[in-house]
């Protein structure tokens, strides 16, 4: 099975334990992205959403920074994970169980949505980015990060991270749904935001357990981050 989402409610109540090396891999992109991300925003003080946070590293992560969070995502058991980490952690992150097709929040409702290890897994592209660019608030910001669709690409993320490093489980990904970044510059435009700078997003070294940690890099052929502005109103 491809792009199997069950994992994240099957590792629900170890989301913060440390005890599995994939989820780990997913903690330790949170410093990589951050990098490019914080160049980008103040958080203090914005309203933002978390669209597929998953168990909420990347929402606690912006809250810490002083932003008011919201999560969404579709693993029930994911946010109530979620939830409880952030409560003992004492950070007020709303947290909402749906998908970014239906997004259940008014318009111009927040001042930025990040996206992280998402937009390869949805089923309806056009329909999110439509979504996210209806609940922005005018120039608002869009921040995502996701996978290039070439050999190389599939190479990285099915046949290395997932078959042969176990970096991630198995069927995590379906290749077909990877996106070219001149697909997401165009589906952006579609959407009514603007896309900005483009940028590569991997490995730059190991910690003490020997995991991976990330950063910025400058080709985007495998993964790849970027952002889109929503247009400041007439």
């Amino acid at each position: 099975m491809r792009n199997d989402l069950t994992i994240y409610d099957t590792y629900a109540d170890k989301w913060w334990s440390d005890d599995i090396r994939w989820v780990r891999t997913l903690k330790n992109l949170v410093p990589g992205r951050l990098k490019h991300f914080d160049r980008l925003i103040d958080w203090q003080g914005k309203d933002m959403l978390d669209l597929g946070c998953a168990g909420g590293f990347m929402a606690e992560a912006m809250a810490k920074r002083g932003a008011n969070v919201t999560g969404i995502d579709p693993a029930r058991d994911a946010i109530k994970a979620a939830r409880c980490h952030a409560k003992a952690e004492g950070l007020r992150i709303g947290y909402d169980t749906g998908v970014g097709e239906a997004l259940p929040y008014d318009h111009a409702s927040f001042d930025a949505v990040v996206c992280v290890d998402v937009l390869e897994h949805v089923a309806d592209l056009e329909k999110v980015l439509a979504g996210v660019a209806r609940i922005l608030r005018p120039g608002g910001l869009f921040l995502f990060d996701t996978i290039n669709r070439n050999p190389l690409a599939r190479f990285a993320t099915i046949t290395m991270a997932e078959d042969i490093l176990r970096l991630l489980p198995r069927g995590t990904h379906d290749p077909t749904m990877f996106i070219k970044p001149r697909e997401l510059r165009a589906a952006l435009r579609a959407a009514g935001l603007v896309p900005g700078r483009f940028t590569g997003l991997g490995p730059r070294g190991v910690n003490r357990r020997l995991d991976l940690t990330f950063g910025p890099l400058p080709l985007t052929a495998v993964l790849y981050m970027g952002h889109a502005r929503k247009a400041d109103a007439a």
